[in-house]
């Protein structure tokens, strides 16, 4: 059996995974398209080091920032761990909020190869032509990727030229039984309570460095690094620049939170059959 802890950003997951799995016997399983990165700690609000010390964690911190993860390595990435857990006779724990990756991963999903297209005439444009020529395109996928980040743009133009369908949309689209046996659990509280607590997470991520550590990792690697679309990161480029206050992009991060906490519920309740619960206990009541 394998145990699905999903939910809102901000919602407790993490803290719940732990205290999971120290009640059964669990290991933790990272469901989250931007912890598998290492480095980027504040941004991403990985489980800290004294939580991953309590129980055993898998894929956080092991992609380098130089490198673009996808949808079709974490499959293959989470499969294995899974079977490795299994065969161990421990509990697998998902832990994490990127719905497609989970769906990817547990459902029988394959990923073809799309039809060559002649991307030349959008590799000449600048990037804000570039990035206009996806919103013509695909509004969905260009809302998700900054216009600086030009391999993305390229990317989900020729992914839409090939398939008439954005990645999301094609994924989604897929109707499949999951390959494993697994429950779904969901953490979900008031909407107004979660959003004072992105509140509060965002301020917290700045008291604890985030634009310092940014600063750094930025200056490492440039702006174009695929990590480097997570929320809390690209906000920050118009202050690095000298164009916004950094109140403004504080802002900025807590609102982009705010939208994605709510495409985060509407996938949920379309894509999984979820079971909702308030904590722990709720889950174990029901296994």
């Amino acid at each position: 059996m394998i145990i699905v802890v999903t939910g809102a950003t901000g919602s407790g997951k993490s803290a719940l995974a732990v205290d999971l799995a120290q009640k059964i016997g669990g290991e933790v399983v990272n469901a989250d398209a931007f912890q598998v990165y290492q480095e980027l700690n504040i941004a991403t609000a990985k489980p800290s080091l004294e939580q991953r010390s309590i129980v055993p964690h898998h894929l956080f911190d092991f992609v380098p920032l130089t490198e673009s993860y996808d949808i079709r390595r974490y499959q293959a990435d989470l499969r294995k761990c899974l079977d490795d857990i299994l065969s161990r006779g421990k509990t697998p724990i998902i832990a994490g909020g990127s719905g497609l990756y989970i769906r990817a991963g547990l459902y029988d999903y394959s990923f073809p190869e799309s039809p060559e297209v002649d991307l030349s005439y959008y590799q000449g444009l600048d990037n804000e032509s570039l990035h206009q020529e996806l919103e013509k395109l695909d509004p969905i996928e260009a809302g998700k990727i900054h216009p600086n980040n030009r391999v993305r743009v390229l990317r989900a133009i020729e992914i839409y030229l090939s398939n008439g369908k954005s990645k999301s949309e094609i994924i989604a689209n897929q109707r499949h039984e999951p390959i494993y046996e697994c429950r779904f659990f969901g953490l979900s509280p008031e909407r107004e309570t979660l959003y004072e607590a992105v509140e509060r997470r965002v301020d917290s991520m700045f008291e604890a460095g985030l634009v310092e550590e940014n600063k750094v990792l930025i200056e490492k690697y440039g702006r174009d690094a695929h990590a480097f679309q997570a929320i809390g990161v690209k906000e920050l480029f118009p202050y690095f620049d000298g164009l916004k206050t950094l109140e403004e992009c504080k802002d900025d991060i807590k609102k982009a939170t705010r939208h994605y906490v709510k495409r985060q519920d509407t996938f949920f309740a379309h894509q999984f059959a979820i079971t909702w619960i308030s904590g722990v206990d709720d889950i174990i009541g029901k296994l």
